[in-house]
């Protein structure tokens, strides 16, 4: 069994992705509702470049997200992703990336559980929290 997030963006999500691959590596696939198969019924509401499907596969995990054709084009509310780098130096070039253009809700720093973690919210809207593996600093 697995959990993969799933984020929904209201029209900007191919830039989104484009930026997480470029921060976080992985293999990126991207298909938009005009990329349907001959045949396939369209999406109600979708637009034709707007993203069907995203998806970046890390070390087994999985990010995936679209365009929400709802039309609600409000912040994506009650979702954050965590994300848990090997070391300290990743997770804080990761933090630093991440926060940049957004806003940070927590600074990247040792904590009592871990050696690196601090919170954001990205210039997406997407809160995430970037931890680091292993043992906390002492």
């Amino acid at each position: 069994m697995s959990f993969s997030p799933y984020l929904f963006f209201s029209g900007n999500c191919a830039e989104a992705f484009r930026r997480y691959h470029e921060v976080l590596g992985g293999q990126l696939d991207v298909m938009t509702h005009e990329a349907l198969p001959p045949g396939a019924d369209p999406m109600p509401g979708a637009e034709p470049h707007h993203v069907m499907h995203a998806c970046i596969t890390l070390d087994g995990g999985m990010l995936m997200g679209s365009d929400d054709p709802s039309g609600d084009d409000g912040p994506k509310t009650g979702i954050g992703v965590t994300f848990t780098a090997p070391d300290v130096d990743t997770a804080r070039r990761v933090f630093e990336q991440l926060s940049d253009g957004g806003t940070v809700t927590m600074a990247f720093e040792p904590t009592f559980w871990s050696s690196g973690f601090g919170s954001c919210v990205d210039r997406f809207g997407v809160s995430w929290m970037i931890d680091t593996a292993g043992t906390p600093a002492t």
